[in-house]
């Protein structure tokens, strides 16, 4: 394995970890994927969320009304290094409880990660509705 393709696993398996983490509901695995510093970007907020503590709040008021991730599918991966930056593009298929109401969405993500020492953590993620 050349030195890029370790890197590039590495990243996959820091992605692959972050989804995992969410799709089980681990609140604490899956903030800890994330730099203290990251900033987040969904298409379902007002506006963008500037560090893991903002969003960690929201996370805690949506788990508070009743939200669980019931299922994560990452598909269509494609991951580009940019040095000490991946950019960590895929599908997302999510199944999600708000309350006792259930939803499905199909998604288009990019997680920006960077490297901290030997470790990959994600500095940005951009959450986009898949087009029709």
């Amino acid at each position: 394995m050349t030195p890029i393709e370790h890197r590039e696993e590495q990243v996959r398996q820091a992605a692959q970890a972050l989804v995992a983490a969410f799709a089980s509901n681990d609140t604490e695995a899956y903030f800890a994927a994330f730099s203290d510093d990251a900033t987040f970007l969904f298409y379902t907020l007002p506006a963008p969320l500037l560090s893991r503590a903002a969003y960690r709040q929201v996370w805690n008021g949506w788990q508070a009304d009743g939200f669980a991730v019931l299922s994560c599918e990452s598909s269509n991966v494609n991951i580009s290094l940019q040095g000490d930056v991946a950019i960590f593009m895929h599908d997302v298929a999510t199944h999600v409880r708000f309350g006792s109401e259930e939803s499905r969405y199909q998604e288009r993500e990019t997680i920006v990660f960077r490297l901290h020492g030997t470790r990959w953590l994600a500095c940005h993620e951009h959450l986009s509705a898949m087009a029709d």
